[in-house]
């Protein structure tokens, strides 16, 4: 469903938060703009303010998933794995099946203090996304063009900066390299067929190189992969603005930690060990779906009020800042700062717009089908 076709009520919810997040995400920016002179004097002081930062823009869309929709993230994993999320440094796998399961692992980031050292390995148009994008700049988080001769040599570099980063933090990535759609996974698996690797039922096939480099960068770094299966219960179909509509999902996710030492070393055996992996996430999402559960402890992570807090804030801060422009405009009387105005608060509409269609599966890209069909 378009936003502009919402009910009036969560139309209105939408044009507030989405006001909210574009405006503070603005704010954050200049401020990580600023940061920038810390970079030379004290570099690790750079990466807490921006930790903080980074913080405070995305754990707004745990404020949405969490406190207003009421949207729940369990684990399904054993309480020795859980004692170490938050105190070491991870790679996280995810299945990107869903509109927002990068919400759900972000919330499980949020809930045990990762979440503004969390990097993430992204393709390169999202770094020109405005606030988004940007705010993954500062952060340090990686852009790839997905053609590996050219992502090579820069993927090390940017890898080797975080040699010496002084958090905990989970580095995601989608080993599939974009979002699961039926047409993708017809083509993947033509290709899985033509190679004599096993099919999939439930994702495409990883691409392996990336894995491969990041696992060898971050050796004696990164303690551990942890490798996250999602699904939601009652098979549901979750989205932005379901969230925005207060659709409360209940997500499940199969969480193991897998020591990195487990991991091989040859960039062959790493690429075996990847795609096993996969057929093992495939026959979980199997035994969910015929179970209704993943096997493993439920665990329920406690829910933090940070977030909510921080939502709050920037709430009372932007909203009445505009509040006070608008008033301050219309007082005057002034045609042209009217009419600026309106097209100020147009432009900020049409991004909200964008935002919410950067998530729906209907809008992802075809590079998954080219890319396959290359590799063919």
């Amino acid at each position: 469903m378009s936003a502009l076709r919402f009910p009036k009520i969560y139309a209105v919810v939408l044009l507030v938060f989405g006001l909210v997040f574009v405006f503070s995400g603005l704010v954050i920016n200049f401020l990580q703009l600023c940061s920038l002179a810390l970079w030379p004097l004290n570099k690790n002081l750079y990466r807490k303010v921006n930790c903080l930062l980074t913080y405070s823009f995305w754990s707004q869309l745990i404020v949405l998933l969490e406190w207003w929709s009421g949207s729940e993230c369990n684990l399904f994993t054993d309480q020795n794995s859980v004692d170490k999320i938050g105190k070491e440094q991870a790679i996280v796998i995810f299945n990107h099946t869903f509109e927002i399961d990068v919400f759900c692992v972000w919330t499980l980031c949020e809930r045990y203090g990762i979440l503004g050292s969390s990097k993430v390995l992204a393709k390169k148009e999202l770094l020109y996304v405005p606030v988004i994008g940007w705010v993954w700049y500062f952060q340090e988080s990686i852009f790839c063009t997905r053609k590996w001769e050219e992502d090579k040599h820069g993927l090390v570099e940017d890898l080797s900066r975080l040699a010496d980063y002084p958090e905990p933090l989970g580095f995601l990535l989608s080993c599939e390299g974009t979002r699961f759609t039926e047409e993708k996974h017809r083509i993947s698996m033509e290709v899985a067929e033509s190679k004599g690797l096993p099919k999939l039922k439930y994702h495409l096939l990883p691409r392996t190189k990336g894995f491969t480099t990041v696992v060898q960068c971050l050796r004696g770094k990164a303690s551990a992969v942890y490798d996250v299966t999602l699904n939601f219960r009652g098979r549901q179909n979750p989205s932005l603005l379901g969230l925005v509509r207060r659709e409360k999902y209940k997500a499940d996710m199969c969480f193991r930690r897998i020591p990195l030492e487990e991991i091989p070393l040859d960039d062959n055996e790493i690429a075996k060990w990847l795609h096993e992996l996969y057929q093992e996430k495939d026959a979980l999402q199997e035994f969910y779906n015929q179970t209704g559960i993943f096997p493993g402890e439920q665990i329920k992570p406690r829910r933090r009020p940070w977030a909510l807090f921080n939502f709050f804030f920037w709430a009372t801060a932007i909203l009445f800042s505009l509040f006070k422009l608008t008033f301050v405009i219309f007082l005057s009387g002034s045609p042209l700062l009217i009419l600026i105005f309106f097209g100020f608060l147009g432009g900020a509409l049409f991004g909200i717009q964008r935002l919410v269609g950067v998530t729906e599966i209907q809008k992802s890209s075809t590079y998954g089908n080219q890319e396959f069909k290359k590799r063919g």
